[in-house]
């Protein structure tokens, strides 16, 4: 039965779960892409409204999910962390795109984020990797690193086709994003092996995307928050696709399976979804699949299959 309720969750099915979310995050770069194109949305205004619209579809969900027993509800310290380290990770990432360009951009944030968790798993939770985790982790970074310099389009709806040379201001803007990233994944870990209980998934990612939007609303305004009415019908289309699949259920998903596998492996598998975006934009956006991205999509699998199976036997 498919269930969110993290408390009950076991470990392989935990995996599947960051494994479906990261699937589906690497869609709305393809749903992005097309967005960009056809909107006239820039990268934050398109943010603000892919966190209303996540945080609307779990709002309307809630009565056919709420008549069975949740676990904790999150206190407000936990959904103010969750829902600034979101607006950190997508909007850091996108100011690293404008300043260092795409490739640079998604190899320092990606690249960084299980390098980050790694570190904090094992300061505040004493999370061991083991030899072969380690070099799972080395190996996933280095596949990432061959996909995105090889040509992978964007993950997570980011702009396509942004240059430009390696600046100081967008590594670092990379490396807060992947800080915000590392601070969702080691404190939703760290809540449930501390207390033993998880939080209720979709009470915390509806609250997060309502913090999210807040925080982004000013410059989604100062942007220009509302799409061109050349392709409304489209757009909105498009908008509602990128609100209910890689942005309400993706990210219930991965809370869900976050909390029951240990942090370094959540990160390591969400690197799925730079796959999955190059997958979605060579069919749906004509893009061509190079053989760097596919000797980077074999490295990073590998390393990818070879760290859940570690997770498996430690459990």
């Amino acid at each position: 039965m498919f269930s969110l309720h993290s408390s009950t969750l076991p470990a392989r099915r935990g995996l599947w779960y960051v494994a479906l979310a990261a699937t589906a995050w690497g869609t709305a770069g393809a749903a992005a892409a097309l967005l960009f194109q056809r909107s006239g949305l820039g990268p934050l205004a398109l943010t603000f409204w892919r966190s209303v619209g996540g945080a609307a579809v779990l709002l309307a969900l809630r009565p056919f999910t709420g008549r069975a027993a949740r676990p904790a509800r999150p206190s407000v310290p936990r959904i103010l962390l969750n829902g600034l380290g979101l607006t950190l990770f997508q909007a850091a990432y996108f100011l690293a795109v404008r300043h260092t360009g795409l490739a640079v951009a998604t190899v320092v944030t990606l690249g960084s984020a299980p390098v980050l968790v790694a570190l904090g798993g094992r300061l505040l939770m004493g999370e061991r990797l083991g030899r072969a985790g380690l070099a799972a982790v080395a190996g996933a970074v280095l596949g990432l690193g061959v996909l995105v310099l090889g040509g992978t389009p964007a993950g997570s709806g980011a702009p396509a086709g942004s240059g430009g040379g390696v600046e100081p201001a967008g590594l670092a803007w990379a490396l807060a994003s992947a800080a915000g990233y590392a601070a969702i994944t080691v404190a939703t870990r760290h809540r449930a092996s501390r207390t033993g209980t998880a939080d209720d998934p979709a009470t915390t990612t509806l609250w997060s995307f309502g913090v999210c939007a807040v925080c982004l609303f000013p410059f989604a305004l100062a942007e220009g928050p509302l799409p061109s009415t050349g392709s409304l019908p489209a757009t909105l289309l498009l908008l509602g696709y990128l609100a209910t699949v890689p942005t309400a259920l993706a990210y219930a998903l991965y809370f869900a399976g976050a909390a029951v596998v240990r942090a370094a492996t959540a990160s390591v598998v969400a690197l799925i979804e730079p796959l999955a975006a190059t997958a979605f934009a060579a069919a749906v956006l004509d893009e061509p699949l190079t053989p760097a991205a596919l000797l980077g999509t074999a490295v990073l699998l590998l390393s990818v299959t070879a760290l859940a199976r570690a997770e498996l036997r430690a459990t």
